[in-house]
């Protein structure tokens, strides 16, 4: 009686102009938004729940394969998670490592093998022996260095447990076959 009419209310707001910047709509209500995000928990059909499982999955991987790339800690698994772990990778990677040369030394062990001379046959043999016991040495030797490291850094108590298995592991891979990819130069050792 005292209000406006309904046709007044929709003439305003046809009369008034679009702002920019400005919704230019009304707000949803709640029970409206509430009804649109509704999913159950779980899905009836198995073969659309495969579906999105599979979907989920291979976004999941998709994204750890980039921060594995990329060094990206947020994604990493979690055996390569933290800072004393990042602190190996980046020592191991810094130095030049003799285990990363076993896998060549050892084909050409492979082939002086298959050679019918006994020199030949027992060159092989002390040469296959002679570059495990110097790569033992150089990966002790690694491990040393980057524990001293850590300890430096972080403090003892911050030595990863596994840490050596995990540098030495990482040192036997060819530098380019690593993961997650070297982000430092040779040379440029974590300080």
């Amino acid at each position: 009686m005292f209000g406006r009419s309904r046709t007044d209310e929709q003439t305003t707001a046809q009369t008034v102009a679009e702002r920019e910047g400005a919704k230019n709509r009304p707000t949803p209500k709640r029970r409206d938004q509430e009804a649109a995000r509704k999913r159950p928990l779980v899905i009836a059909d198995r073969k659309e729940a495969r579906k999105v499982d599979r979907e989920e999955r291979r976004a999941k991987l998709a994204q750890t394969r980039k921060a594995m790339e990329t060094g990206d800690e947020k994604f990493l698994p979690a055996r390569d998670k933290g800072p004393a772990r990042r602190f190996i990778r980046d020592y191991v990677d810094a130095r030049r490592n003799l285990a990363e040369f076993l896998l060549p030394i050892m084909l050409v062990v492979l082939a002086l093998s298959l050679v019918r001379q006994q020199t030949i046959f027992t060159l092989s043999v002390l040469l296959t022996w002679g570059s495990v016991l110097a790569v033992a040495a150089d990966t002790f030797m690694m491990w040393r260095g980057a524990k001293k490291g850590i300890i430096a850094k972080f403090g003892a108590d911050e030595v990863p447990r596994g840490g050596w298995s995990y540098a030495a592991l990482r040192a036997f891979q060819m530098r380019r076959q690593r993961m997650p990819k070297p982000q430092v130069a040779r040379g440029q050792y974590p300080s």
